[in-house]
C-alpha cells in the first residue's frame, strides 16, 4: 500500500457508539462542587454496629500470672528502658534495665496489658496492675 491510501483509512471502529452528549432539555448542574463540599463536614450515617463498651464479665483465667508472661514483660520493658523510656518507678542507684524492669514489675507500675486468648476465639485482657505476680527468683532462694 502506499502512503496515499492510509489517508483514506478511517482510523477508528466501525462498531464504534458515537459520544454521548447533553441531552436536551436536561439542565446543567454547575453547583456540583458545592454540594460536595457542604457534606464534606458531615458524618456519614452507617448501618454498622455502635462501638459498645466492653462489659465487665466474669474471668475465666487465672489471676497468676505466668512465667512466661513474666518473662515477656520484663524482656520488652527493659528494652523499653534501655531505649530511653521513662521510668515509672524511683532509682536508687540501679542502672541495669532489667533490674529496674523488675522494680517497676514488682510495684505493679508497668503500663501493659496482657491478652490471653481462648480456645474458643476469644480472649481476656488482664492489665499487669491486676495479676498476681510470683517472684520465682524468691522460691529459689528460700525467701518469703
Amino acid at each position: 500500500m502506499a502512503d496515499d491510501d492510509y489517508n483514506d483509512l478511517d482510523i477508528g471502529y466501525e462498531d464504534e457508539p458515537p459520544e454521548p452528549g447533553i441531552e436536551e432539555g436536561a439542565e446543567v448542574d454547575a453547583d456540583d462542587n458545592d454540594n460536595n463540599d457542604e457534606m464534606a463536614g458531615e458524618p456519614i450515617e452507617t448501618e454498622e454496629k455502635e462501638q459498645e463498651e466492653p462489659t465487665e464479665r466474669p474471668r475465666k483465667t487465672s489471676k497468676y500470672m505466668t512465667k512466661y508472661e513474666r518473662a515477656r514483660i520484663l524482656g520488652t520493658r527493659a528494652l523499653q528502658i534501655s531505649m530511653n523510656a521513662p521510668v515509672m518507678v524511683e532509682l536508687e542507684g540501679e542502672t541495669d534495665p532489667l533490674e529496674i524492669a523488675m522494680k517497676e514489675l514488682r510495684e505493679k507500675k508497668i503500663p501493659f496489658t496482657i491478652r490471653r486468648y481462648l480456645p474458643d476465639g476469644s480472649y481476656e485482657d488482664w492489665g499487669v496492675d491486676e495479676l498476681i505476680v510470683e517472684d520465682s527468683w524468691k522460691r529459689q532462694v528460700g525467701g518469703d
